[in-house]
């Protein structure tokens, strides 16, 4: 559908740049005049992040500065902090304008503001784990065993020590996919602690004695916390959206992906009340079809004619190392090399990179 010549542009606004807000910026830039504000100069490809610690040159194609890919866009790098009907005020002070606005601020995740900085936060947490012999995991999430299983793969003689809080590993998933999952990572000889907290506030600089909740200790060079982050909706309580949110900070939308009672403000990601599994490939998922209903507005189409967004059944894939991992599919589970070949030598990031139209190894002159 194309846009009639000589009608004004509507003006676009996606704040957060991060897996859905980086997909939908994309596919939308020609065809508005369009700003994307995102605290930081770079998209994160962020289930790559924890291969990029144990090999931080592979950060090189799964950290890409957003005019990479929005070549037509306006890039503010700035937080916002408020909303109006008609208005985004950014920390820095700038007044936004829109017509459409899409919300997709996902977690609140402290990163820098480069990707020069994010590279070399990298090199420092590669080099934290390089000169470390023992290293404490906090969290049996998926960052958590993501990460003891690149650590326990790249570097076998570290004695790697995961503690969780949970009765068991993986707790958004099966206990049959937990139980493949913890057989793994002790044939990797990584210590898992379950159903036991670690205090981390009395951890000084060069203490390598950590306490568990029940009295237990024992030896760490260095720790990683890898619990959830919060979500990245705080700001929006301030706004005209403060009565657009659930109990848990979650923005409700309807099956248009539209923010309930707002004809013209989207919100994708993990930020939606959406009920299921909160996945980056769901996110994708989400941007592509608020994409859709951005182009039919824009062109002047018929709300009938809006596209809806189904939830989606729990299907997960946990890397395990460089060549294994674990499957849940709706009816199946399943873990070894044949969940390793989908997801765990590449994490997906040629995939992204080629849907942000780049290509999926750059050249380097």
């Amino acid at each position: 559908m194309e846009l009639a010549l000589g009608r004004e542009r509507k003006k676009v606004v996606v704040i957060g740049g991060g897996v859905a807000g980086s997909l939908l910026a994309k596919s939308l830039q020609f065809l508005a005049d369009f700003t994307l504000i995102d605290e930081k100069e770079y998209f994160e490809i962020p289930w790559a992040s924890l291969r990029a610690m144990v090999e931080p040159s592979f950060a090189e194609r799964s950290v890409i500065n957003h005019r990479d890919y929005l070549t037509n866009g306006q890039i503010i790098a700035s937080r916002a902090i408020n909303v109006s009907d008609t208005e985004v005020l950014t920390a820095t002070g700038r007044l936004i304008p829109y017509d459409y606005l899409v919300i997709a601020t996902g977690h609140a995740d402290r990163v820098p503001k480069t990707k020069t900085e994010r590279l070399s936060e990298f090199q420092e947490e590669n080099q934290k784990i390089r000169s470390a012999n023992s290293i404490l995991i906090v969290g049996g999430g998926p960052t958590g065993v993501e990460l003891a299983g690149e650590i326990a793969v790249d570097y076998p003689d570290k004695k790697v020590t995961l503690v969780h809080t949970g009765s068991r590993l993986l707790e958004f998933i099966g206990p049959k996919a937990a139980s493949k999952t913890l057989n793994w990572l002790k044939s990797r000889r990584v210590e898992v602690i379950l159903e036991q907290s670690v205090s981390l506030n009395n951890i000084s600089d060069g203490s390598k004695t950590y306490q568990t909740s029940e009295g237990g200790t024992f030896e760490a060079d260095c720790h990683f916390l890898c619990t959830g982050k919060r979500l990245g909706s705080a700001w929006l309580k301030e706004t005209v959206l403060e009565n657009s949110m659930d109990v848990n900070g979650r923005l409700m939308v309807d099956e248009n992906l539209r923010v309930k009672g707002r004809k013209n403000i989207f919100a994708i990601g993990d930020i939606t009340n959406i009920p299921e599994i909160k996945q980056g490939y769901l996110a994708q998922k989400q941007a592509l079809v608020a994409a859709k209903n951005l182009k039919l507005l824009l062109a002047g189409g018929k709300e009938n004619k809006l596209a809806t967004y189904e939830p989606h059944s729990v299907m997960a894939l946990v890397s395990l190392g460089r060549k294994h991992g674990v499957a849940q599919f709706p009816l199946t589970t399943i873990s070894g090399r044949i969940p390793g070949l989908i997801k765990s030598k590449d994490l997906f990031v040629g995939k992204t990179r080629k849907q942000l139209g780049l290509e999926p190894h750059p050249v380097h002159d």
